[in-house]
């Protein structure tokens, strides 16, 4: 639509599909009104997003189950989100809003990561991973798999650098050796998913 620009980075399907995407929403933009019939999660980078349920600032967190509907608007400093759809399980019917700039960071590793969860159903794990400058993790197996986007700073393994602003899938039972330099990262994580998809 006039004023939405949509970048793919994942999709299994036709138009209507399981799909990952940039979108990024010019300042004072609509959406038309739509049902989610595959559900939808998204996560707000930059700007505001907002709808005729809330407005969601960046670095809020957001699910959208299965059924549910909205009609998208965007202020005047318009906005890019991350979004997935038709990524939902059937059963998976919780609603989430978390504004994780006001968030606790509940978990601390030893391993100088800091975790806040986000959303968890079944096996599918969706989280903030803040990660310390300088700090190696253990060499790990992907069990279901994971996805991984870079909100802030970096992350590498020994297949490249990632840098703010990548996303990066690992298949299911896939293995790394990841760490991180002087910037620290800044991630979105969603794991165990990946076990179920059919290609």
């Amino acid at each position: 639509m006039p004023g939405v620009e949509r970048m793919m980075l994942d999709r299994i399907g036709d138009e209507v599909a399981r799909a990952t995407s940039l979108v990024r929403y010019a300042p004072n933009s609509t959406f038309s009104p739509h049902v989610h019939s595959g559900g939808e999660e998204f996560f707000v980078l930059e700007g505001e997003f907002g709808d005729e349920h809330a407005m969601y600032p960046a670095g809020t967190y957001v699910r959208n189950p299965i059924g549910t509907s909205h009609s998208p608007r965007v202020g005047a400093e318009g906005c890019v989100i991350l979004v997935k759809l038709h990524q939902f399980d059937k059963q998976d019917l919780t609603p989430v809003a978390i504004d994780t700039r006001n968030a606790e960071w509940p978990e601390r590793h030893e391993s100088g990561l800091e975790l806040m969860p986000l959303h968890q159903f079944q096996n599918e794990k969706v989280m903030l991973v803040r990660w310390a400058p300088n700090t190696p993790f253990k060499e790990h197996t992907h069990d279901g798999g994971e996805e991984v986007f870079v909100i802030e700073g970096s992350f590498s393994d020994e297949f490249g650098d990632y840098p703010a602003g990548t996303w990066v899938r690992y298949p299911d039972q896939s293995n790394h050796n990841p760490f991180t330099r002087d910037e620290g990262a800044l991630l979105y994580l969603k794991a165990g998913h990946l076990s179920k998809l059919s290609v």
